[in-house]
């Protein structure tokens, strides 16, 4: 079971049974969905048969634990919107899609599923799917203390368009899901296999400013399996 709280409603929500996915290549501008392939393609990632792509991954990978084993010493994370269904309603978290960079040059969705998809413990309600925009949520991810990423998620597709598509490629029937939504560009260019990993974003919601938006924030550790 996976348990996700509400701030300031006193709410948990209880996740058992629930499909999980990430959603890849789910960028709004094809150009940036091309410069994401080559930026895979440098690490021998061959490119998608179509984008976006949705992977499933086993429900007791996606985990809020700080600290998570990995099998080998080419990992990496990524900030990326988390979008949870439960009891029809939706619901914005924070995550990272840590892959296996080794594994994924010769299969994307084995490196998916191959790495604990850490999360944090908070989530905030979207409400009405069709009015929430990504435009008004920033991003960052460092990784071992040096700034790895750093936007908006304005660059991705709105989860009013990757949910429908998802939910009918994978016959999702109505249930309980999790999906990572995507990510942004790296500052850099190239992955960096960091140990100590922190996510951040902030959405600017109507009368908030500065201090006062929302803010998810996760940070995990990565410790190697012996």
């Amino acid at each position: 079971m996976l348990t996700l709280h509400v701030p300031g409603t006193g709410h948990d929500l209880q996740l058992d049974a629930f499909d999980a996915v990430v959603a890849g290549y789910t960028a709004r501008d094809q150009a940036a969905v091309d410069h994401h392939i080559q930026e895979l393609a440098r690490i021998g990632v061959p490119p998608p048969p179509r984008t976006p792509m949705f992977y499933r991954i086993a429900a007791e990978s996606v985990t809020t634990a700080q600290s998570v084993e990995v099998s080998s010493d080419r990992t990496s994370g990524e900030v990326e919107p988390v979008y949870i269904r439960h009891q029809g309603r939706y619901y914005l978290g924070l995550g990272s899609d840590h892959t296996d960079r080794q594994l994924e040059t010769e299969d994307i969705g084995r490196s998916k599923r191959a790495c604990p998809k850490p999360m944090g413990l908070h989530v905030l309600p979207l409400g009405d799917l069709e009015s929430f925009t990504l435009a008004a949520v920033a991003a960052q991810c460092h990784a071992d203390g040096e700034l790895y990423q750093v936007g908006s998620f304005e660059s991705l597709r709105e989860p009013r368009e990757i949910l429908p598509l998802m939910e009918q490629e994978l016959e999702l029937d109505g249930g309980d899901y999790i999906c990572f939504g995507g990510t942004i560009p790296l500052r850099a260019g190239t992955f960096r296999y960091a140990t100590e990993w922190e996510l951040t974003c902030r959405i600017q919601t109507p009368g908030s400013a500065g201090d006062d938006a929302p803010e998810l924030t996760h940070r995990y550790t990565i410790t190697k399996e012996k």
